[in-house]
């Protein structure tokens, strides 16, 4: 295993504290803030690909239209250009699948198309959470673990699994990004000591991994605004306030459970106490929605759904559109109408290399990977 040194950026962003909850499911930011599907959004287009799936967990797509989706209990599926399904082996002995916690986020490396390069984020029986780096075969018949793990030491509930993030994604520079949980433990999101509750940065070449955010509850999402450079991290609140966070170098995003030992999650989201401590972007005031996998649309072949920010919704089954002006303030919210109560549980949207959105549902052992278009 590569070495992990932590480092918390120093400086804090000077930022104001978290705007005043709200009791409704979609965050009314004022009258200015529509809520309706926008004039001009096209008619969605939703296909099955696969189903049969357990609880997957993340889907990628690669330069030659093949997807990869992994699911939380150990295994992954690859559907090929033509449609044919067909399962990919790996070897996931060491995996540690309890609760929240297993076989979790996918990343496929920016120079896939040489290196054959993938990433996963997973729980792991030697009582942590790694990310590990993969080589898939040219066939998609299996995977062989290139780094064992390339980063580990992320912090694991080995008891319920609870809180273990864990989204990956690559920023613009080529670091990894890596969303992590605070394993429901009321001191890790203000520990710098501690790389739960945190948003890092890790080097796919040699997993050296830096601190990046802090002050996280257990990210779920994460996503890279084409054209601006701006990562912005969903993560689940706990009766209230699911989050979007804009995210910035060093920025402490305010959860802080530490009630003098035990996990208190009667405290905001984001803490006002805590100096510098960034507001959210968005919250889903009470009751809240369960956010998840995110991505950004763009394309003009999605009509007055370009530019908007896709979550998906698991208690809330569907899938919630927002749109962020350039500074990342709320302009307008929505759900999206053909996936809005009827596939379950979204786990995870994103948008493909061929311009299409995929997703996976949650919902037990028959769940599906959908795609979605617009409409001719």
């Amino acid at each position: 295993m590569h070495s992990l040194p932590v480092l918390l950026a120093a400086a804090l962003l000077t930022a104001g504290c978290s705007g005043a909850e709200s009791d409704a499911g979609l965050r009314p930011a004022g009258p200015s803030v529509p809520t309706g599907t926008p004039t001009g959004a096209p008619e969605l287009d939703v296909e099955v690909l696969a189903e049969g799936l357990d609880h997957p967990w993340d889907v990628v797509q690669a330069p030659d239209g093949t997807l990869l989706v992994d699911e939380r209990s150990g295994g992954f599926t690859a559907v090929l250009p033509d449609g044919t399904v067909q399962q990919v082996r790996a070897d996931l002995g060491d995996l540690r699948a309890v609760g929240e916690t297993g076989l979790m986020g996918l990343a496929l490396d920016p120079a896939f198309e040489e290196n054959r390069r993938l990433y996963s984020c997973q729980g792991a029986t030697s009582g942590e959470i790694q990310v590990v780096a993969w080589t898939l075969a040219e066939d998609w018949s299996a995977l062989t673990r290139a780094d064992d793990p390339l980063v580990g030491g992320l912090p694991l509930n080995e008891r319920s699994g609870r809180h273990g993030g864990c989204r990956l994604e690559f920023a613009p520079d080529g670091a990894l990004l890596i969303g992590t949980g605070d394993t429901a433990t009321g001191t890790v999101p203000q520990d710098p000591g501690s790389l739960g509750g945190k948003v890092l940065r890790a080097d796919p070449a040699t997993g050296e991994v830096t601190v990046w955010t802090s002050g996280h509850r257990n990210v779920q999402g994460l996503a890279i605004r084409p054209g601006s450079g701006q990562v912005y991290a969903v993560e689940h609140g706990p009766d209230r306030d699911d989050e979007v966070n804009l995210l910035r170098e060093g920025g402490n995003y305010g959860w802080n459970p530490d009630g003098g030992g035990s996990y208190d999650e009667s405290v905001p989201m984001t803490d006002p106490s805590i100096p510098g401590a960034v507001p959210a972007v968005w919250a889903s005031g009470q009751p809240t929605l369960a956010t998840s996998g995110a991505t950004f649309v763009s394309g003009d072949e999605w009509g007055a759904y370009d530019g908007l920010l896709l979550v998906a919704l698991l208690k809330d089954q569907g899938v919630l559109a927002l749109r962020l002006d350039d500074e990342g303030d709320l302009t307008e919210q929505f759900q999206v109408p053909p996936l809005d109560d009827a596939y379950g549980r979204i786990r995870t949207v994103q948008q493909g290399a061929d311009g299409a959105l995929y997703a996976v549902t949650d919902n037990g052992d028959d769940d599906r990977l959908l795609r979605i278009t617009p409409g001719s």
